[in-house]
């Protein structure tokens, strides 16, 4: 006689998503901006605008380029001691916002906005890391290229008798200021591309609200359009590392408002719309 042996029940669970912790995160974005390579080239275009800008200006200054002689010759030649090596955050800022947008948007675009979000169910814990890591990146790589801007340049201004130390005055600051400007401006493009989730789009409506945004209310007859356009980041946002309208920490609050909006905008967005 033989007995039936029961089939023994699978122990085996199902394999559980993988969840990363918040370091794993910010590991992860971290990986992923170092290897896209528009990141490298952007980044070395930073630099070189910086270096480039930098040297020009003060070579044509310093060779009496349109400078008259006199106390406003040495005027003129110190301030470039502090302008000189900014000369280019006006068109870095255009190469951070195309950065800032394609961070995000190329995850849509190739469909890897699903895996992240597959191992973040939260989403907006990617979010908040893209803009940490994007930030500090910027930033850092900002400063360095304006800090190599002023050591190349001091030389040149030191052979026409203008001497300045970088711990003296407001110059590291103005410097750390521009640093920051560059990153700020970088985020605020990050998060209107997570709203359009489009790389044209996020391109387009970045570098019109620094570009064409301006040019129009300028081309306004009124007062009013004047006034707000001291409003809009590009031009708020310069008051941070030079003299304007308002006051440093002015200009960095209502640039710091403008991303706040986009990014909770982006945020919300993110939550209720399918990757």
């Amino acid at each position: 006689m033989t007995t039936t042996t029961p089939a023994r029940r699978s122990t085996t669970q199902p394999a559980s998503p993988i969840r990363l912790s918040a370091a794993g995160i910010l590991r992860s974005e971290w990986i992923k901006l170092r290897t896209l390579r528009s990141t490298v080239w952007a980044y070395a275009v930073i630099l070189v605008i910086q270096i480039a800008f930098g040297l020009l200006i003060v070579a044509i200054s310093v060779n009496d380029g349109g400078i008259s002689r006199g106390p406003e010759r040495g005027i003129t030649l110190a301030s470039l001691a502090t302008f000189g090596p900014i000369a280019g955050v006006a068109f870095g800022q255009l190469v951070v916002s195309v950065l800032g947008v394609l961070v995000i948007s190329g995850e849509y675009t190739t469909g890897q906005i699903r895996s992240s979000f597959a191992a973040v169910p939260k989403r907006l814990p990617v979010l908040w890391a893209k803009v940490a890591v994007f930030g500090v990146v910027t930033f850092v790589v900002s400063l360095v290229s304006i800090l190599l801007t002023y050591l190349v340049t001091a030389p040149i201004l030191s052979g026409a008798g203008v001497t300045s130390n970088l711990f003296e005055g407001n110059l590291l600051l103005t410097f750390v200021g521009a640093a920051g400007y560059l990153a700020l401006i970088g985020i605020l493009s990050m998060a209107i591309g997570a709203i359009l989730r489009s790389t044209a789009g996020g391109i387009a409506g970045a570098l019109g609200l620094l570009l064409v945004v301006p040019v129009v209310f300028s081309l306004i007859p009124a007062d009013w359009a004047h006034s707000l356009s001291d409003w809009l980041p590009s031009a708020a946002g310069s008051n941070i590392y030079q003299p304007g309208i308002f006051e440093w920490w002015q200009g960095l609050l209502i640039l710091l408002g403008w991303i706040v909006v986009a990014l909770a905008t982006a945020a919300t967005l993110m939550r209720r719309r399918d990757a």
